[in-house]
């Protein structure tokens, strides 16, 4: 419980500072643009890891159980969860869907934990999903505060295409690997 608390605090205090703009400029003109993402990347894939670790060690701890949900829920955050994958692969090149979404990373992890919290009963998950969920809408608000241009959809369908192919590919990662070898809670029956 404490490793995947500890990585919402660094992965929170990670974003959150990110939407102060100021202080973030301060800190790209002190160690410039490559070496700032370079550290992002690196503080925010530590602390995903502390919190994928700790999640299954607390899950494999047993929480407790807030409620049971249904089965049929659990196949919702399935197909949720693809949908989430494609708005995260949307997020990475120009398409129609990174155009409607408007901003897709944050449309992606908004729907991850509304899958998790729909799938799952279990503290560590609300907890997790929950505190994710309310940071996502909270940098939805930063974001069109700061009015940051939205994106515009391109002529082609090329980039939608890329983004359905990198959603499936992260899909498959996260339910054949991830999900049972880091976090330790399988999600598709073997």
């Amino acid at each position: 419980m404490l490793l995947m608390l500890a990585g919402l605090v660094l992965f929170l205090a990670a974003h959150v500072f990110t939407t102060f703009r100021e202080a973030r400029a301060g800190a790209v003109a002190r160690l410039g643009l490559g070496p700032y993402r370079a550290l992002y990347s690196l503080v925010s894939i530590v602390a995903v890891l502390m919190i994928a670790y700790g999640y299954g060690g607390w899950r494999a701890a047993g929480p407790a159980q807030l409620w049971e949900p249904p089965v049929g829920l659990r196949h919702l955050a399935l197909a949720l969860m693809l949908v989430s994958t494609i708005a995260i692969g949307a997020y990475l090149v120009p398409s129609h869907v990174r155009a409607w979404l408007k901003h897709p990373m944050l449309v992606g992890v908004k729907v991850w934990a509304l899958a998790h919290l729909l799938a799952n009963g279990d503290a560590a998950t609300v907890t997790l999903a929950g505190v994710i969920l309310a940071w996502a809408v909270y940098d939805r608000i930063a974001v069109k505060r700061r009015g940051v241009p939205l994106p515009v959809a391109p002529r082609g369908w090329g980039g939608d295409v890329v983004a359905v192919l990198v959603g499936l590919v992260l899909y498959a990662a996260l339910a054949f690997w991830f999900h049972p070898y880091v976090v330790g809670v399988p999600v598709i029956p073997t």
